[in-house]
């Protein structure tokens, strides 16, 4: 018999926009990790384009500045997270794996063998 799972998604919103959810989280990460949002984008599969477009979406919204950026130059540019945003994600991380954990909990408790 096939086995199944749940599986739940959370997104963050400002003002009923979308915020941070999991793709853009992704993206906050790789660009952190890599220094730059071009190769962020590269490491993702995505377009410079669009890493830079769901950027600008989060800082429209956002209370807070989100990447501390180098322009080019001898030694090339870069791009840091701020630590609000990383304080952020590492909040938002938390919350996910608590939501998932609940989530887990509560088909287990719906769902368990004989459990009408």
């Amino acid at each position: 018999m096939n086995q199944m799972r749940i599986r739940s998604k959370i997104w963050l919103e400002v003002d009923g926009q979308p915020f941070l959810g999991d793709g853009r989280y992704r993206l906050l990460s790789a660009v952190q990790r890599r220094g730059s949002i071009n190769a962020a984008a590269k490491d993702l599969g995505i377009s410079y384009r669009k890493a830079w477009s769901q950027l600008q979406a989060m800082e429209r919204f956002s209370p807070f500045p989100l990447i501390e950026r180098r322009v080019g130059g001898k030694d090339g540019g870069a791009s840091k997270l701020t630590p609000e945003i990383l304080e952020l994600m590492e909040r938002f991380k938390t919350l996910r794996i608590q939501v998932n954990d609940e989530a887990d909990r509560c088909f287990t408790t719906c769902f368990s063998a004989g459990g009408d």
